[in-house]
């Protein structure tokens, strides 16, 4: 299982980075979280550029999304997909619903 870390580099861009526990043992530490929030975004609905409002985990349960980043890449995930949100600062990242049906996420804010 890996989770993908979300972050802000030295050139104000988001980019992505692979965590696997492995590598990461911090990552199976319980984390101080502040709530649970579940959501579900319609095929084909878009969010332009932006930041993450905190540092987060945004797991996918169902559907799938599309997060763009500013290099032009696009990363494409489906559910099971976890997301630990850490681009606070600069251009941001897109998110888009993409497939037949809703994403439907849960969002765990981060203390």
């Amino acid at each position: 299982m890996a989770i993908w870390r979300l972050y802000t580099g030295d050139d104000g861009q988001s980019h992505l980075e692979e965590l696997d526990l492995d590598s990461h043992p911090e990552l199976t530490n319980i984390a101080s979280a502040t709530g649970i929030s579940f959501r579900s975004s319609p095929a084909g609905s878009f969010s332009d550029w932006h930041n993450g409002p905190r540092r987060q985990y945004v797991i996918t349960i169902g559907g799938e999304v599309e997060l763009g980043l500013g290099d032009g890449s696009v990363h494409r995930f489906g559910p099971g997909h976890v997301t630990l949100v850490e681009d606070l600062t600069g251009q941001g990242h897109t998110t888009r619903t993409v497939g037949n049906g809703p994403r439907i996420s849960a969002t765990i804010p981060l203390e």
